[in-house]
């Protein structure tokens, strides 16, 4: 049994699957920790794309740490980690958000803006002179390639693309670009799941000012199929409303060819939500053209739109 578990937010995307094997083969074989990469969630269909790919097996999913201490990837804050959060110690973060993180005693923490934390991860292991298996160099790049929309994303950084070039070659990927529309249109691939799995495939919760926001995101090669289902989608967001006691849920659409966004929001604050983006909104709807980032483009806004 391992003696540290390490773990991404809820509701996993590539990244945090990819930097979780990551973070535990580094702790495992340069620092020479016991420790174990699990979920918060099961894969969703682009991540069980490059695992599929690279013909590795997914994590283990976890409803609360069962050890004292944890690693934590791709978040920070309290909100988005396991529910047992409290009772254990936090060893270490690797992340590239918004820090919302206290403790009481020195631990590894590393955040950098980064596009990915698959890019800081990157530059961890030639720190450490640890090289990469190739399995896992490929998840890596599949992390690099969604979280930075194939390096179109406002969130991209110069450290991105050539850390993407360099996994892509450990790798054995020959075109990242090719490799990386496969990837992110398997994620596009909606009409097996349910609104609930649409809703939840990529959300996060987050305090704006003392209200309770979730956002969700989807992406798609069609904004028009996923409003097609829209009277389902609000209903699953208006159940999760009432159950899990959000004040707000915000669901953005993406496309990842024209790099917009469509907004759906259920429940309250909708006129600081429209606030938020100088727009109007009707029926709950509103476009965003250029929007893409939830981490740089939609939450900045609406964290200065609660608090004003």
């Amino acid at each position: 049994m391992a003696d540290l578990l390490v773990f991404g937010h809820k509701s996993p995307d590539t990244d945090t699957i990819a930097s979780a094997m990551a973070t535990a083969y580094l702790l495992n074989n340069a620092y020479n920790l016991n420790s174990e990469a699990v979920a918060l969630g099961e894969p969703n269909a682009e991540t069980a794309f490059a695992l599929k790919h690279f013909d590795l097996a997914a994590p283990r999913v976890i409803q609360k740490a069962d050890t004292p201490e944890v690693f934590l990837v791709d978040h920070n804050e309290a909100s988005q980690s396991v529910d047992n959060i409290a009772d254990v110690t936090v060893a270490g973060v690797y992340d590239h958000h918004k820090i919302n993180f206290q403790s009481a005693a020195p631990l590894w923490f590393i955040n950098k803006p980064l596009g990915s934390v698959a890019t800081i991860l990157y530059g961890e292991f030639q720190q450490a002179g640890l090289d990469i298996p190739a399995n896992l160099a490929g998840m890596l790049a599949s992390a690099i390639i969604s979280d930075t929309l194939l390096l179109k994303s406002p969130t991209t950084t110069p450290m991105d693309q050539p850390a993407l070039a360099a996994l892509a070659k450990l790798a054995g990927i020959e075109d990242y670009e090719a490799y990386g529309l496969e990837l992110l249109k398997a994620g596009t691939d909606l009409s097996s799941r349910t609104a609930q799995d649409l809703i939840d495939g990529d959300a996060k919760t987050f305090e704006l000012n003392g209200q309770k926001v979730r956002i969700g995101q989807v992406n798609t090669v069609d904004v028009d199929d996923v409003f097609a289902r829209r009277a389902e989608l609000e209903a699953a967001m208006q159940t999760e409303l009432s159950a899990d006691g959000y004040d707000t849920f915000i669901l953005v659409v993406t496309n990842i060819l024209d790099s917009d966004s469509d907004l759906l929001v259920v429940g309250d604050n909708q006129d600081k939500v429209a606030a938020a983006f100088g727009v109007e909104l009707t029926e709950g709807r509103a476009s965003l053209p250029g929007v893409v980032s939830r981490k740089k483009q939609v939450v900045p806004p609406l964290t200065a739109a609660f608090e004003a």
